[in-house]
Formats: structure tokens, C-alpha cells, sequence
């Protein structure tokens, strides 16, 4: 059963469709990375399926948990909340531009969910938290605030939090574009660990390069649409549709 299911799924803001019958899959492990110019609806698609955005049509599920399906007119209607509650709980976000809250240390940005959501007793929690700092290389950092860190120091505290969720998925929306290019690698960097470590993660993003080398299926989104999907390298290297060479040919001239 995958982890994540979207099927036909549609999206409007007023008269402008910016999802058109999308419909993919995420199983155990797998890394899928969303590519495709701006506008073409990939920050939509990942709002739709962390309940950021509802749905106008289509079915989101999450393993045996529906978060929203058709009924008998077309129109999606979501579960009831307190399945939406446990629907969360299975998904972290990590955002363009961190989230975090700037009058918390480090640390209790870390363990205020698990503590307040999820019940997790607070030394446990702290524990976890100093482990998953270890894991992004911000060990010792732990009574700084957000002020006191970088850019990417601030981002690999945000990725440290959605993972002390302990989530069954992981979403990225364009992590790195907040960055300055010298601080992007250390965000990748992490990411790429957690790959290693097979961690079932969405990560919508521009970094073509790391897109092939750390996903294991790619979608290429244009028009609200899924123009092409497959094999990173061979969707990013040997495109099958006209559109997805227009947009890649920037990336293979460099």
C-alpha cells in the first residue's frame, strides 16, 4: 500500500484550474522529486496534500486513512477531523523559509510539537531533538535562537523538527530557495542523508542536478499538468516530450 496516494485531482483558485487530474504515487522509501517552471503548480500540489489547500476534485490517502474522495457529484469532501488530525501526523513540511518561532532556543523549537501533539514526554523528546542535531551538523547549537543562526543553519533546524515528528513522509517545498548558493550544498547535504537512510520524502525543487542524482522517480509538472514522470535521469537527460526540453535545455547548456 503506498504511504501516499493522490488520484485526479483538481484545483481551482476563482476560474484559473491550476491542477489538472493529477494523480501519482509514494511508496516506502521512495524519494520523488517535482520539477517544472514557476506557475506550473507544484507548490499547489504539496499544499493540497499537507491540508495547506483543499481540494475541488479527486482523492488524497495516506496508507488506509482518506483524506479526501469524490462523492456522488464529483466534488471531493474531506474525512472527518479526527482522522485529518491522525493524517497530519504522518506528514512533515519543511518550508522555503523555515517557520520557525523566534522567541524559542533551538531546542524547544524542536520539541514543542511532540511534546503538545504527540504526547512525547519532554526528555525524550529533548533527547531525539539532540540526536537529530548531531544529524545535521548544528551539535552544541541547541540553546541558540533562530536569530543567532544562518540561513541554512535555520533550515537544518527546521528539517531537525519535522523529523522529530517521527513522520512517515517528508515534504520539501523548494528548501534551498532562500538560500544563498553558498549555503545550499549543507541543505542538500542533508538531504541526501536522509536519502541514504531511505526516507520516504517529496521534494519539490529547481536543483535539476540534485533532482537526478538523489530521486528515484521525478515528475515534470507544466500547466497544473503532469507533462512527464519516469527515471530522473532519464526524464532530466533524455526527455520524451517537447515541453520537458524546453524547460531542461537551460540545465543541460550549463
Amino acid at each position: 500500500m503506498p504511504i501516499l496516494e493522490a488520484a485526479a485531482l483538481e484545483k481551482s483558485f476563482g476560474g484559473n484550474q491550476v491542477l489538472r487530474d493529477i494523480s501519482f504515487e509514494v511508496n516506502q522509501g521512495e524519494v520523488l522529486s517535482v520539477i517544472g517552471p514557476s506557475g506550473s503548480g507544484k507548490s499547489t500540489l504539496l499544499r493540497c496534500v499537507t491540508l495547506l489547500e483543499t481540494i475541488d476534485g479527486g482523492r488524497i490517502a495516506y496508507g488506509d486513512l482518506t483524506m479526501a474522495e469524490n462523492n456522488e457529484a464529483g466534488r471531493a469532501v474531506y474525512s472527518a477531523s479526527p482522522v485529518l488530525q491522525q493524517i497530519r501526523r504522518r506528514f512533515g513540511l519543511v518550508f522555503q523559509n523555515f517557520n520557525l518561532f523566534p522567541h524559542f532556543t533551538v531546542l524547544r523549537n524542536l520539541t514543542e510539537a511532540p511534546v503538545r501533539v504527540l504526547g512525547t514526554p519532554r526528555g525524550e523528546a529533548e533527547e531525539r531533538a539532540l540526536a537529530l542535531l548531531d544529524k545535521v551538523g548544528l551539535s552544541g547549537r541547541e540553546t541558540a535562537y533562530p536569530c543567532e543562526l544562518s540561513g541554512g543553519q535555520q533550515q537544518r533546524v527546521a528539517i531537525a523538527r519535522a523529523l522529530n515528528m517521527q513522520p512517515d513522509i517528508l515534504f520539501f517545498d523548494e528548501p534551498t530557495s532562500a538560500l544563498d548558493p553558498e549555503l545550499t550544498g549543507e541543505i542538500l547535504k542533508v538531504i541526501r542523508g536522509l536519502a541514504d537512510e531511505h526516507m520516504t520524502m517529496v521534494i519539490v525543487t529547481h536543483e535539476m542536478s540534485f533532482a537526478r542524482d538523489v530521486s528515484d522517480r521525478v515528475l515534470f509538472m507544466d500547466g497544473g499538468v503532469i507533462v512527464e514522470q519516469g527515471d530522473p535521469r532519464q526524464v532530466i537527460e533524455h526527455p520524451l516530450n517537447e515541453r520537458t526540453r524546453a524547460f531542461l535545455s537551460r540545465f543541460h547548456q550549463e
